[in-house]
């Protein structure tokens, strides 16, 4: 009876002790501060006529005995 009994305290001490753990665990990332969200990288606004915009007429069009 009394391994039972030390199994059961075994058991019931790693059970708190893990609650413990990830309680303490969530508290010292609540109390960290926030990271600023700030990109590493910047890119220039696109140009006005960009690859996708839409082209003129004519746009692709080749005259003819001109190669594609």
């Amino acid at each position: 009876m009394s391994r039972l009994l030390a199994a059961l305290l075994t058991c019931v001490a790693a059970a708190a002790l893990a609650t413990g753990a990830a309680f303490g665990i969530v508290a010292a990332l609540d109390a960290t501060p926030e990271q600023q969200n700030v990109p590493l990288v910047t890119f220039p606004d696109p140009p006005t006529h960009g690859p996708f915009s839409t082209p003129g007429p004519g746009a692709g069009q080749f005259a003819p005995g001109q190669a594609g």
